[in-house]
């Protein structure tokens, strides 16, 4: 007798499920995907100790009859290959006949499913591969599969599995991919009774599925992209730079609708970020790749995560320009030596305006005599702003830390926005960061005894003021802060010299304040104080760079006017932040 055996239809079943059934998310993957392909509007899935004890897949698609809900049992029978012919015009999810005979046999299965108008629906009940049970039942509009205690009769595949919150996360994770896919399918999820996804179709506006799935804080920041190629077409939505997350995990990439985890797509996708991004940042997006069925190849990975491109080069480069193109506006890309202020992206503004506004009130911000507060944002556990909650940090800055910001643009002409360490939004006031810059000089010439022997320029102006017997009493006084005054008749004073700082100021809106200052310190906040609250101009990035560099040399515990240069150090909003809270 030979050695070799033919393995029985029950074996080859439970062979064939360790390829197609990985965990409880690859059946909720499975079956959603028939449903899908079998025209449903609706899609629901129940679940029960993250799938290990109970999945249901519920939809309203067409159905079967009884003759092919039998054979949708059978290993490679199914409706949506004819010949191998059309392995290379895929369209469907599905095409290997394998998932539903793979479940059944690794599982206590029962399928209830009826054709539109049929007066009785067949239910097929089966327990472990072993022969099915057929029954009638009332007709449930579509196709009812339920799935108990997977890997039941497994035991050694049932113990790899992990605990039911990394089984939810993973179910999850099938479902948000399959709902991102198909925006006119209604998808809803619930665990143990609790509705954790509920995204009804929203095929016109589907940056409204985006935000349903990935949290609501992204749809502000999202950008259309768009690119018509040769026989391939890429397009969906991409969130702006300052929404980014810690890993790649939102970067969803789809082909003619099918998920893929293709190294080559993805990678094409960060290097149009690359330029945009803070180290350590990943891109969020939702990207769809539609291209020739011939052209692509599904059928070379068991769930199929992955395809193969007759021509990738096409593929990649039209990736890269639609991104680029979405991006390449933006302020964070302008030229270093260009004006910021009349450049600023709106979309941009916008979002940092309202990154502010949902902020809690904090006292004690203003920026300017009689100026409303700034708010900061408190969203993040561990991080408290810079500068409010923790007030000291505004004194005492890390080493580094401004010549480390990375300048971003202009808000509404008032506020610097930067990207800071570890990916987080800075917000500076422009004026006090230009008072402490010119503080610092002023001060450091006074010890060094420099700042009275400045040599003479051109400048000149006349001051008068009710003050000035007093100020000429103080002449020499002025002079050890370079500021030289002459008698001109009556209430009127010639101004012969001051700092090259203070050229471009109003003498008369300081000169009296300074005379009169009860000491040396209080001086020179004065002058410096008077220079920043010069209107502000337009600056160069290279202009900003410099001054924030400078800006790291200063003595924080020495007073000025205005005592907060950082209004807002927050992390940028981050996806990771949703977890739990869909």
């Amino acid at each position: 007798m030979g050695r070799i055996r033919r393995l029985s239809d029950e074996l080859i079943n439970q062979i064939a499920a360790g390829e197609v059934v990985e965990r409880p998310a690859s059946v909720v993957k499975e079956l959603a995907e028939n449903a899908i392909d079998a025209g449903a509007t609706t899609v629901k899935v129940l679940l029960s100790e993250g799938g290990l004890g109970a999945i249901a897949v519920i939809d309203d698609g067409h159905g079967m009859s009884r003759e092919d809900a039998l054979l949708s049992l059978e290993r490679h029978a199914t409706s949506k290959l004819l010949d191998a012919d059309g392995l290379f015009h895929i369209l469907t999810k599905g095409f290997r006949g394998e998932a539903i005979p793979s479940i059944a046999s690794v599982s206590r299965f029962s399928m209830i499913t009826s054709e539109p108008g049929a007066p009785v629906a067949t239910r097929i009940t089966i327990e472990g591969g072993s022969a099915p049970v057929i029954e009638d039942a009332p007709p449930p509009g579509g196709t009812r599969i339920d799935v108990l205690d997977l890997f039941f009769n497994v035991p050694a595949r049932r113990k790899f599995l992990k605990r039911e919150s990394t089984e939810l996360i993973h179910c999850e994770e099938a479902v948000t991919r399959l709902a991102l896919a198909h925006p006119e399918v209604g998808f809803f999820l619930e665990h143990g009774g609790k509705l954790l996804i509920a995204s009804p179709a929203t095929p016109r506006r589907p940056q409204e599925r985006i935000a349903a799935l990935l949290g609501s804080e992204v749809e502000p920041h999202l950008l259309e992209i768009d690119e018509r190629r040769l026989g391939v077409h890429v397009h969906g939505f991409i969130a702006s730079p300052e929404f980014t997350l810690a890993t790649a995990r939102a970067l969803y990439t789809f082909v003619n609708r099918r998920y893929v985890r293709d190294r080559g797509v993805n990678s094409a996708v960060q290097r149009a970020f690359q330029d945009s991004l803070p180290p350590g940042r990943q891109p969020v997006c939702a990207i769809f790749i539609d291209v020739e069925p011939a052209s692509v190849d599904v059928n070379v990975h068991p769930q199929k995560l992955e395809v193969r491109f007759s021509d990738p080069r096409s593929i990649t480069e039209a990736l890269s320009a639609a991104v680029t193109r979405a991006l390449k506006a933006a302020p964070w890309r302008q030229n270093p030596g260009a004006p910021v202020g009349d450049e600023l992206n709106a979309h941009y503004a916008q979002a940092v305006d309202r990154f502010l506004a949902r902020a809690q009130e904090t006292p004690g911000l203003a920026l300017e005599l009689g100026a409303p507060s700034m708010r900061s944002v408190l969203d993040a556990p561990g991080r408290e702003p810079y500068g409010t909650a923790r007030p000291m940090l505004n004194e005492a800055p890390p080493p580094g830390y401004f010549s480390a910001l990375r300048f971003l643009g202009e808000l509404g002409r008032r506020f610097w926005v930067c990207e800071g360490p570890g990916g987080s939004l800075v917000v500076l006031d422009p004026r006090a960061v230009r008072e402490r810059v010119v503080l610092e000089g002023l001060r450091t010439r006074f010890r060094a005894g420099t700042l009275s022997d400045a040599a003479a320029t051109l400048f000149s102006t006349t001051v008068t003021s009710p003050a000035a017997p007093s100020i000429l009493a103080a002449r020499e006084r002025l002079a050890t802060y370079g500021v030289e005054v002459e008698e001109f008749g009556g209430d009127t004073l010639a101004v012969k010299r001051v700092p090259p700082e203070l050229e471009p100021t109003e003498v008369g809106s300081w000169l009296s304040l300074l005379a009169n200052s009860p000491d040396d310190d209080a001086a020179l906040r004065a002058l410096a104080h008077a220079v920043g609250s010069e209107p502000l101009r337009t600056m160069t990035q290279a202009e900003v760079k410099t001054l924030l560099t400078q800006l790291d040399q200063a003595d924080f515990s020495v007073p000025a006017v205005r005592s907060v240069v950082v209004v807002s150090d927050v992390p940028l909003l981050d996806l990771d932040a949703r977890t739990g809270a869909r």
